[in-house]
């Protein structure tokens, strides 16, 4: 390998390296959680941003000021949902994911998704009805609405619950709510006009978020907050991008509206949880999500054409609510099996998504005939290995065919002396005479870059790794090592440092340790490069990368020591079967093999 192809190499390394380096160093700010703000809003037990009465749009769902007492509700009971439901408003505002815990530690609470007005981080949908014609606007059900029990106790996935308001005009409302086996809340709502004339209402369903989630990452390989598809086009919208929305002069307040022609949805998206309004697929809607900066509160709105009923006539509009983890199996059954386009994109597959989706899928089938996911992601290592192997058989043969010209580029450098020109000349001859391709070297690592950043999204992103186990300390694949050097890997009676500090920098763990001697190993393969500076920096790269990548997810690391180990073996064998002889422990004696010292009393003597 000439000094041109090992630049383009160490290029390469180092601005992946500089790029990893300073996520490190310099991660994003979290934003801190205002404790004074978080009083005043459960002081005012649950009051939300009022319209300004002058601006309010009639077939847009309004902001009331809600009421103080407390209404009644109703038990939601699912194999994986636990919650309840509140009369006021038809809310659903208390809702648990019974199979996910908040860390692993025993005891730890279950992840809880939605809460009621009053609390901090309040986070509720609620369904409701517009006037727009025949009908006076406070004769429709809205958001503070009383609604009472018309059948159903408990709301579970055998027993669907009824409520209904009786406007006392004429009209009855009912809103039947359901839910499936996983996360997805079904909202059948009906009037029932028995007025002598015909009326006219606009069914919505909204979602209201009262301030950033306090937990938000806010991580560049992220998305978290609105997440909505508009007729096959994916709009990904982060919180203060929300904030700085255009003001609308219909209600004062910042908003942005898409009128969707067939197919869409919209909802918030966190790290691992998610909440969507899904209309009927094959309807019109109009798609909005708003901003009320006197409140910091964040709305989504699903708002259906009008409907028309009759004098003696009843209408029903069903709208879907999904409330629940970002499961690839549950998502990827609601696109396929219930018609909601494009709902797999709801998972943030990022700009390599040509990759991360077949990917996990790759990982995620493994994982189901394997049943574990460290054992899973070495079986992903190995076929993607073996996928790549043509492109990388030709690298490691031409690099072996370097080797074996290495004795001609010395002399061609010898007898060029400082003659570049000549020197690149009689290079471009030597290659050309011999058929070798100086630059075919560089594809495995070209290869691995968008590889090994499909599968840092995959298990960054991906529920399925949340808390995955693998074997003895290894419990969350998604975590880092949690083993440290500085406690002897756990032999010393103290606990490893918190990570994200200093100290659990340099305390690294097993994995990444493992992580550094392999890449080490697999620079053994070839000797040293001549240039001093690059002998330097290929020396220093192994441990670099070995504390830079300590941080890191524990699956990552062991996809990259199982890569590691794959490689070394593939290019020793392929070298060997073209005559050349890797002499691993000769380079490695050399490498550790000390200069003799100068001596300083010739050398001042000069």
């Amino acid at each position: 390998m000439d000094d041109q192809n090992k630049n383009l190499i160490l290029a390469t390394v180092l601005s992946f390296a500089v790029i990893m380096t300073w996520t490190m160093l310099f991660p994003p700010e979290e934003v801190p959680v205002d404790p004074a703000a978080q009083t005043t809003q459960a002081a005012e037990q649950g009051t939300l941003p009022a319209a300004d009465p002058v601006t309010t749009d009639a077939t847009t769902p309004t902001e009331a000021v809600e009421p103080v007492s407390e209404a009644p509700r109703i038990a939601i009971e699912t194999d994986v949902l636990r919650g309840s439901l509140s009369l006021l408003g038809g809310r659903i505002d208390d809702l648990s994911l019974t199979n996910y815990r908040e860390t692993l530690d025993e005891g730890a609470e279950t992840v809880r998704l939605l809460r009621p007005v009053g609390e901090p981080g309040a986070y509720f949908t609620s369904f409701g009805w517009t006037a727009t014609n025949g009908i006076d606007a406070s004769a429709v059900p809205g958001p503070d609405t009383l609604w009472s029990v018309e059948s159903g106790e408990t709301l579970t996935t055998d027993s669907p619950v009824t409520l209904v308001w009786d406007n006392g005009a004429g009209q009855i409302f009912r809103t039947e709510v359901s839910v499936d086996d996983d996360f997805m809340f079904s909202f059948a709502q009906s009037v029932e006009n028995a007025s002598d004339a015909a009326v006219e209402a606009r069914p919505y369903g909204l979602i209201r978020r009262h301030g950033e989630p306090t937990d938000l990452k806010n991580f560049f390989i992220l998305h978290e907050g609105l997440v909505r598809m508009s007729d096959g086009e994916l709009q990904e919208t982060d919180y203060d991008d929300i904030v700085d929305y255009e003001v609308d002069p219909r209600e004062r307040t910042q908003a942005e509206r898409i009128d969707v022609s067939t197919s869409g949805w919209i909802g918030y998206t966190d790290h691992y949880w998610m909440t969507t309004l899904i209309p009927d697929q094959t309807s019109p809607f109009r798609s909005t999500s708003k901003y009320f900066d006197s409140r910091d509160l964040y709305q989504a709105e699903a708002v259906m054409p009008p409907e028309t009923i009759a004098a003696g006539a009843t209408a029903t509009v069903t709208t879907r609510f999904f409330a629940g983890a970002k499961e690839w199996e549950a998502i990827r059954h609601y696109e396929r099996d219930e018609g909601v386009a494009g709902f797999l994109d709801s998972i943030d597959w990022g700009w390599f998504f040509f990759l991360t989706k077949p990917i996990f899928w790759l990982l995620h089938t493994l994982n189901i005939y394997i049943g574990n996911m460290g054992w899973s992601i070495l079986a992903l290592t190995v076929i993607l290995k073996i996928i790549v192997l043509p492109l990388a058989y030709k690298s490691y043969v031409s690099m072996a065919r370097m080797k074996e010209l290495q004795p001609e580029m010395e002399a061609l450098k010898e007898k060029s002396g400082d003659d570049r020109q000549a020197m690149q000349q009689g290079m471009m001859k030597l290659y050309k005479d011999n058929k070798v391709n100086p630059a075919a070297g560089c594809l495995p690592i070209l290869l691995q870059i968008p590889i090994f950043f499909s599968l840092y999204k995959v298990i960054f992103v991906t529920i399925e790794l949340r808390h995955a186990p693998w074997i003895g300390w290894i419990k969350d694949l998604s975590a880092p090592d949690p083993s440290s050097i500085l406690n002897l890997f756990g032999l010393l009676p103290f606990a490893a440092p918190e990570p994200g500090t200093l100290l659990a920098l340099i305390g690294i763990g097993i994995l990444p340790i493992l992580l550094g001697v392999s890449m080490w190993l697999q620079q053994k393969l070839n000797p040293a490069p001549t240039d001093p500076t690059q002998q330097m920096i290929f020396a220093w790269m192994p441990w670099v990368f070995m504390f830079m990548l300590g941080s890191f997810a524990s699956g990552l690391v062991l996809y990259w020591i199982a890569n590691n180990v794959i490689t070394f073996t593939q290019q020793y064998a392929i070298m060997r079967s073209h005559g050349a002889k890797p002499d691993v422990f000769g380079n490695i004696k050399t490498s550790i093999k000390r200069k003799k010292p100068v001596d300083l009393d010739k050398t001042e003597g000069k």
